[in-house]
């Protein structure tokens, strides 16, 4: 293909070129494994956004059997990168995403026609699917730091400990969950904000993608901030609702974090993408943040405690 520029990828498999000829710009996503997920699955839910007036990438192409899909393009402009700029009002931007995010919860739309003209429907994110995903710790950061004794006795007690925090959650499975709802994933479109990277997506808890989006392992803020954040989401919930909220937000939280810190050293060991490791010890000092805040995770910390100390400065 002519006038391509390959631009910054991500975590994973697919490759992006920028696609310019005059005036036009568009996205070419390449991916040659996971294909199903990372270009029909992707076009899908981006489908069913834009049927529900949010911001994602409109389709302008596809060629599935050559491997890739040619996308509207947003630019540049992450909400990342403009919060790391200094005279930037971060709450203002935070509650602009807090809207957004309640607009992406009010989505009923469970299925859609993809571009092979077949039904996609969003599965539900159940338990079994939360219990795997932390487990990715298990498999590869607690393999990659243990004598395989010791990661034996670990990783017993750790999957009970999960499923255990699993049966713990009290709200039901019936919200549009992004999975993958941080600002790096935002992108600033005039005065909008548009969503990208949304593959994932499934029907799950509310407390998710709010968990992903407050705890965020790329973009440091004091506890006050995300204490604001959270408080600005919940500000017209009433206080039972806000309990059961609070409670599976610390759940998923450090489920959801537990499980980067696998992937995060599944990509440094399998695919030699290191520079994720330097966000392991933030991460770590989440968990650390929300464990302490909650009864609920007094065996996780004596866990945790034992094997790897949970220091701030674990990488």
């Amino acid at each position: 293909m002519k006038n391509l520029t390959k631009i910054k990828g991500d975590a994973s498999y697919r490759k992006f070129f920028r696609k310019k000829k005059n005036n036009y710009s568009s996205i070419i996503i390449i991916a040659e494994k996971e294909k199903f997920r990372n270009l029909l699955v992707y076009d899908a839910i981006n489908k069913i956004l834009i049927k529900n007036n949010i911001l994602a990438p409109n389709l302008y192409n596809e060629n599935y059997g050559k491997n890739y899909i040619e996308i509207q393009d947003f630019g540049n402009e992450t909400v990342f990168n403009k919060l790391n700029k200094k005279k930037t009002n971060k709450f203002s931007y935070f509650k602009k995403i807090i809207k957004l995010l309640n607009q992406i919860q009010l989505i009923k739309d469970r299925k859609i026609i993809n571009f092979k003209n077949k039904g996609y429907i969003i599965p539900e994110y159940d338990k079994k699917i939360l219990i795997k995903e932390a487990n990715l710790f298990c498999d590869w950061y607690v393999n990659n730091k243990l004598s395989r004794k010791k990661r034996d006795k670990f990783s017993k007690k750790f999957k009970k400990i999960v499923k255990k925090l699993t049966l713990n959650l009290k709200l039901k499975n019936d919200v549009f969950v992004h999975r993958d709802f941080h600002i790096s994933n935002l992108m600033i479109i005039k005065d909008r904000i548009g969503v990208i990277d949304s593959q994932d997506a499934l029907i799950g808890n509310k407390a998710y993608d709010l968990a992903s989006l407050i705890d965020d392992v790329r973009y440091k803020t004091p506890k006050l901030f995300k204490d604001k954040v959270f408080n600005y989401y919940t500000n017209k919930l009433k206080k039972v609702e806000i309990n059961k909220l609070k409670n599976d937000f610390e759940i998923l939280s450090v489920l959801r974090n537990l499980k980067i810190i696998g992937i995060f050293t599944r990509l440094a060991v399998r695919d030699g993408k290191k520079n994720y490791l330097k966000m392991i010890p933030y991460t770590w000092k989440l968990i650390q943040m929300r464990i302490k805040e909650n009864n609920l995770f007094n065996d996780l910390e004596y866990l945790l405690k034992q094997y790897f100390r949970i220091k701030q400065n674990e990488n």
